[in-house]
C-alpha cells in the first residue's frame, strides 16, 4: 500500500488532473459494469476531451472499414516482429503494423546502416501499399525509443528517464523527444513506444530507471513533455507517434516484481499511477500500451491482468478519460490472461486492446481471432472499433497523404546524433550527494587517478534499453558515437595528468591530488534487472569488488571523488564514507564525458540536479514515501555553493545477508 502522504505529494499536481477533468459524472453505460468495477472507474477523475473528430476523417474511416474483409481487419489489428516477417507477408496478411525489438536490427546486423533501416522500412511500407483491398492502408512500424533511437548503432543515447526527472526541466525532456523523433525518422520508423509513465515505489524493479520519478507530478509534467516532443505537429518530417505507457500501475507492483501485482486503493491507482495519462492524453499521445501487471484492489479485490481488464481499458481510458486513438499490447503480454495463449486472446480484444503485438506467432493470432469472430466470440463491433481506431491515428499521423519514406530526414545518418544536447542532459541530470571539504570542483591541471572498469564502460554508463534489449551485450566498439568519463577526464585535465587503473592498483605509484572512482551496476532491463526479495538492494553487496575498490583507494590523504552509474537509488552509505564527494549520475548514457566538465566546473558549470527518488538509508527499502528509511530525501541535491547537512561519516545499516 501507498502512504497516504503519496497521494498528493505536490499540489501542482491537483492542477494537473483537475485542469483535465470535468466534474464527476454517471458512469458510461450504467449497467453494463458491476459494483466493483464501477466504483473503480469512478474514482478516476472524467477528462474533459478536446478532441474535436474531423468529419471528412471519419466519413473516410467508416467507408474503408466498410469495404474490409474479416481477414483484413483483424491483419491490420496484428502486429509481428520483422524478424518473423516478410514484406511480402506484410502484403498478403494484409497487416497494419510491425516492430522491431531491442536487439533486432535489418538483416540482425547490429551495426545495420541508416542506409540499410531506411531500405527495410520502406520495402515493408510498398508492401502494405501493394495488397488487393479496395483501399489501401499505410503500415505503422514501432520501436522501443526509450532515450533516444537506442537501437540503432551510431544514435546519440540520452540519459534514462530517472536522470531526466532529477534534472526537472520538462523543457530539456522535449528538446529530448524533437531529437530522438528526427532520428527514428532517419531510420523510416513512425511509432515510438515511449514515454514510460510509471510511478515507481519500488526500486527493486529492472525497469525502475524509465521512471521520472516518484513524485506523480514530476512524471506528469515530463512525460507530456516528450509526447509533445516526439510527436510535434504529427505530420512534420521529424514528428512520430508517442505512446503513454504501460497502463497502469506497472511502477506500483507489489515488492517491485517485474509484471507483477499492483495492490493499490482505486483512488491511489488513479491519482498516482494515473497521474501521467492525463497529462499525455492533453498532449495528445496517439496510442497507449497496456501493463503487463495486474492490480488488486487495496490487495484484496482481483481485477486481473490489465491485458484483459475491460473496466480499466475500456471503461476509465476509453469512456472515462476519452481516448479515441489505439490501445495496443504489450510483447506476448496476452498470454498473461487467464484463459489465453501467445497467440489466441479473445479476453484481451473485448477488454479493448486494438492492437495485438505478437511477434512471432502472429498467424496463429490471425486464425484463432477470425474464427473468434465468426464464432460470435468477439462481435464486429468491437473489430470495428479497433480498426477505425487504427485508421483513425494512421490519418492523424498523415501516412494516408504522405509516406514516412518522404521525411526529409529518411537515411540521414547526421539525423542521429545530437552530442551538445545529450551532454547538456548528462550535466543537468548528476546530483551531487556528498562533498565534503570541497572535494569538488577538481580544476583541471590536477594528477588524477581514474579507477573502476566502469570508468570506460559504455554499456554501463548507458544502461539497458541500449542497442540491445538488456544492454550487456555490448563493447565499446558498438558505441560509435559519444565519450567515456575516462575519454572525458582525459579531455578536460590532459591525458599526461590521468592515471588510469581500473583495480586501483596504481594508488601508491606516484602523486595524485585526486582519485577518482567510477562504480556501477551491470546494463539490465525488466526481469533480468529486478532484485528480488529479500535480496539486499545494496550496491557493495551485490557488486562487493565496488567496496574493496575504495578500501584500497581511501585513506591515503587524497581526495576521493566516487560517480556512481546506477538505474535506481539504493544503499551506498558504506561507500559513501569511503568518498569525500559522492555524485549519484544514474545512466547517464553515450555523453557521460560530460560529467567531467561538471566536475571540474569548466565554463561555470554546477550541480542542479536534485533526487526525483528518495535515497535509502537501509538496504531493505520497502517501497513508497517513508521518512524514516530516507538518508536524503526527494529533492535532495547540493551545489558547489550549498552545504551538506550531512558531513563526517554516515550511520550505516547494520549488516544482513537477506533482509527480514
Amino acid at each position: 500500500m501507498l502512504m497516504a502522504r503519496s497521494l498528493f505529494p505536490t499540489l501542482p499536481l491537483l492542477g494537473l488532473v483537475l485542469a483535465s477533468c470535468t466534474a464527476a459524472s454517471t458512469i458510461e453505460r450504467p449497467g453494463t459494469w458491476t459494483a466493483n468495477e464501477a466504483s473503480a472507474i469512478a474514482a478516476w477523475p472524467e477528462r474533459a476531451s478536446t478532441d474535436q473528430p474531423d468529419a471528412a476523417i471519419e466519413k473516410r474511416i467508416a467507408a474503408i472499414v466498410a469495404s474490409m474483409t474479416l481477414e483484413q481487419k483483424i491483419g491490420q489489428m496484428t502486429q509481428p516482429e520483422i524478424r518473423y516477417i516478410t514484406p511480402d507477408e506484410v502484403r498478403r496478411y494484409y497487416i497494419g503494423s510491425i516492430l522491431n525489438g531491442g536487439g533486432s536490427w535489418p538483416g540482425m546486423n547490429k551495426h545495420a546502416s541508416v542506409a540499410d533501416w531506411a531500405r527495410l522500412s520502406k520495402s515493408f511500407a510498398q508492401a502494405a501499399l501493394s495488397t488487393d483491398m479496395k483501399d489501401r492502408v499505410p503500415l505503422l512500424w514501432g520501436t522501443d525509443a526509450v532515450h533516444g533511437h537506442n537501437n540503432v548503432v551510431g544514435a546519440t543515447i540520452f540519459p534514462h528517464n530517472i536522470g531526466l526527472g532529477a534534472a526537472h526541466d520538462p523543457d530539456l525532456v522535449f528538446r529530448i523527444g524533437r531529437a530522438t523523433a528526427k532520428a527514428v525518422r532517419a531510420t523510416g520508423i513512425d511509432w515510438a513506444f515511449a514515454p514510460t509513465l510509471a510511478v515507481v515505489q519500488s526500486q527493486r524493479w529492472g525497469r525502475a530507471y524509465e521512471s521520472y520519478s516518484s513524485d506523480p507530478a514530476e512524471v506528469a509534467r515530463d512525460g507530456a513533455a516528450m509526447v509533445r516532443g516526439l510527436q510535434g505537429t504529427l505530420t512534420g518530417d521529424g514528428d512520430v507517434l508517442a505512446t503513454a505507457k504501460h497502463f497502469v500501475g506497472d511502477g506500483g507492483t507489489f515488492q517491485g516484481v517485474d509484471q507483477g501485482d499492483n495492490h493499490a486503493s482505486a483512488r491511489d491507482l488513479a491519482m498516482v499511477h494515473g497521474a501521467g495519462y492525463y497529462t499525455a492524453l492533453n498532449a495528445g499521445v496517439e496510442t497507449v500500451m497496456v501493463s503487463y501487471s495486474s492490480w488488486t484492489e487495496d490487495g484484496a479485490v482481483p481485477f486481473g491482468k490489465m491485458h484483459g481488464d475491460k473496466a480499466l481499458v475500456t471503461g476509465v481510458l476509453k469512456q472515462r478519460l476519452h481516448f479515441d486513438g489505439l490501445v495496443v499490447s504489450d510483447w506476448n503480454a496476452i498470454e498473461q490472461v487467464p484463459g489465453c495463449t501467445i497467440d489466441h486472446c479473445p479476453q484481451a480484444i473485448n477488454a479493448g486492446v486494438d492492437m495485438v503485438m505478437v511477434p512471432q506467432d502472429w498467424k496463429a493470432f490471425i486464425a484463432n481471432t477470425v474464427a473468434d469472430v465468426r464464432a460470435g466470440t468477439i462481435s464486429m463491433a468491437r473489430i470495428d472499433d479497433a480498426v477505425s481506431r487504427i485508421l483513425r491515428v494512421k490519418f492523424r499521423a498523415g501516412l494516408f497523404d504522405r509516406p514516412a519514406s518522404a521525411s526529409r530526414y529518411l537515411g540521414d545518418a547526421a539525423a542521429l546524433a545530437d552530442r551538445p544536447l545529450a551532454q547538456e542532459a548528462v550535466r543537468k541530470s548528476a546530483v551531487l550527494l556528498k562533498n565534503d571539504a570541497a572535494a569538488l570542483p577538481l580544476a583541471p591541471g590536477k594528477r588524477v587517478l581514474v579507477v573502476g572498469d566502469a570508468a570506460d564502460s559504455f554499456s554501463q554508463q548507458a544502461g539497458g534499453w541500449s542497442i540491445t534489449w538488456q544492454g550487456d551485450e555490448n563493447t565499446n566498439a558498438d558505441f560509435t558515437t559519444g565519450e567515456t568519463l575516462l575519454t572525458g577526464i582525459r579531455r578536460v585535465y590532459g591525458a599526461q595528468n590521468v592515471v588510469y587503473s581500473p583495480d586501483g592498483a596504481a594508488i601508491g605509484q606516484g602523486h595524485f591530488d585526486a582519485v577518482i572512482a567510477v562504480l556501477g551496476e551491470e546494463p539490465h532491463a525488466e526481469i533480468k534487472g529486478d532484485v528480488r526479495y529479500p535480496a539486499l538492494l545494496s550496491q557493495s553487496v551485490r557488486y562487493p569488488a565496488d567496496r574493496v575498490l575504495l578500501d584500497r583507494v581511501s585513506g591515503h590523504g587524497i581526495p576521493v571523488v566516487t560517480v556512481l552509474y546506477s538505474g535506481r537509488t539504493l544503499y551506498a552509505t558504506d561507500l559513501m564514507n569511503r568518498s569525500d564527494a559522492f555524485v549519484a549520475a544514474f545512466l547517464p548514457g553515450s555523453e557521460a564525458g560530460s560529467l567531467a566538465d561538471l566536475m571540474a566546473a569548466r565554463g561555470g558549470a554546477d550541480f542542479t540536479a536534485r533526487l526525483s527518488f528518495a535515497w535509502p538509508n537501509t538496504p531493505c527499502p520497502s517501497g513508497g514515501v517513508k521518512p524514516d528509511e530516507e538518508l536524503f530525501a526527494r529533492g535532495f541535491g547540493l551545489s558547489y555553493a550549498s552545504t551538506s547537512p550531512h558531513t563526517g561519516k554516515l550511520a550505516e545499516a547494520p549488516a544482513l545477508d537477506r533482509c527480514p
